[in-house]
């Protein structure tokens, strides 16, 4: 029973990262692309950025200049025209800024007749960057961010106020050049302005949010940080314009149309999953052991970003954390959690998420781990390899945030 669950849930996850993958994401927004008369000039950022990158070198007839930016281990080689560097995520360093040095290089003192196509996907927040402060200021910043469990809008707000590239900076430097963006959005709500920070959006936010989420969070700022988040941002941008071609939404819909496949009666949830990783797998955890009663076979979804609270710092990620609290409350029974993030990763490891079932419980307990324990230190990576509950996949070429199922055999 818990080997066909096992393997329905590892034949969901493929099929999904499959269903997402940004090639026809991107093929279709650029099927009218009408490039201006001048240059046309690609910059991509963000995990996804090789790949939105390689499709966009198909459809596009030409492109006078490019340049990837994505993650370490993320860059699948060499593209035809293009500067490809890899740099850190989650944290900003020297390698992302002095790519994003060399993004503004290529774009800078352009024309009106000349056009920025901006790929840019989840991630794209550290990895594109080009700070007022010094790099490693920042990197304390967002890791404070990171650790007190600010979500996606907290983290971001802060960030574009930091920065010379985000919250609608990056749009300026282009100008009179126009700004066609197309995003996969790893951002609930798909809010232009906070998809990668804003670089070609106007930014709503205020000074008086940022400084409200310093009090919120607690974060510890120089007072050169504190002056930079009173320095507003672009509230007013006509030169670009942004596509959401991949979303969470998605994610979500090919979840359902592989375990309908599989002969689940698939059902979403949410599409916006933002709470305590640990919250969530229960909750998930608690309705699969209800449903798993009722001798019916149900696939539930939900799909979004949970957070982390970081006390101790052990080994794991938001989607092992889920599926590790989901274990207890499913001791026994005919069901199964596991959760992933589309791109591939999962935190600082080489998992993209985890998965739990009814007999995880009792195989933690035989091989001398304390579930609990494992919890409270966050670090739910070797407790799950521990009994095979890692998913691995790799880098994935994409990323709209991350996707939760409950499987009721």
């Amino acid at each position: 029973m818990f080997e066909e669950l096992r393997a329905d849930a590892d034949a969901i996850v493929a099929s999904c990262i499959q269903d997402v993958l940004p090639d026809a994401a991107v093929e279709g927004a650029l099927e009218y692309f009408y490039p201006g008369a001048g240059r046309t000039i690609v910059v991509a950022v963000g995990k996804a950025a090789w790949q939105m990158a390689a499709a966009a070198l198909r459809v596009l007839d030409h492109i006078d200049a490019g340049i990837v930016i994505t993650k370490y281990g993320h860059a699948r080689g060499p593209l035809a025209g293009f500067d490809v560097y890899e740099a850190g995520h989650p944290l900003p360093d020297a390698n992302g800024v002095a790519a994003t040095a060399r993004a503004l290089k290529l774009t800078d003192g352009l024309s009106e007749d000349d056009t920025v196509v901006f790929l840019v996907s989840g991630g794209a927040s550290a990895l594109f960057e080009r700070p007022y402060l010094p790099i490693g200021e920042l990197r304390d910043i967002t890791a404070q961010l990171l650790a007190s469990g600010a979500d996606i809008v907290e983290a971001n707000t802060i960030r574009k106020r930091l920065s010379m590239v985000k919250g609608g900076r990056f749009a300026e430097h282009c100008a009179p050049a126009q700004v066609v963006g197309i995003a996969l959005s790893d951002v609930m709500g798909n809010r232009p302005d906070m998809i990668a920070s804003g670089p070609i959006s106007p930014d709503p936010s205020t000074c008086e949010d940022a400084l409200a989420v310093v009090r919120r969070r607690g974060l510890s700022l120089s007072p050169e940080a504190l002056e930079q988040l009173q320095m507003e941002t672009p509230k007013d941008i006509d030169n670009a314009t942004l596509q959401v071609a991949g979303s969470v939404a998605q994610l979500c819909q090919a979840g359902v149309k592989a375990a309908r496949q599989l002969g689940y009666k698939p059902l979403v949830l949410t599409d916006r999953l933002d709470c305590e990783a640990r919250e969530a797998g229960r909750m998930l955890g608690s309705i699969a052991a209800t449903q798993a009663e009722h001798n019916r076979k149900l696939a539930l979804f939900a799909g979004g970003e949970t957070v982390v609270h970081l006390a101790d710092a052990g080994t794991g990620g938001r989607n092992q954390e889920l599926a590790l609290a989901a274990a207890g409350v499913l001791d026994g029974k005919r069901a199964a959690v596991f959760s992933f993030g589309s791109d591939g990763t999962d935190g600082p490891t080489d998992a993209a998420g985890g998965y739990v079932d009814g007999h995880t419980a009792l195989a933690l307990r035989q091989a001398g781990i304390d579930a609990a324990a494992a919890l409270a230190a966050h670090d739910s990576h070797p407790a799950l390899a521990a009994v095979d509950g890692l998913i691995v996949t790799g880098p994935t070429g994409t990323n709209v945030c991350d996707l939760a199922c409950a499987l009721i055999g």
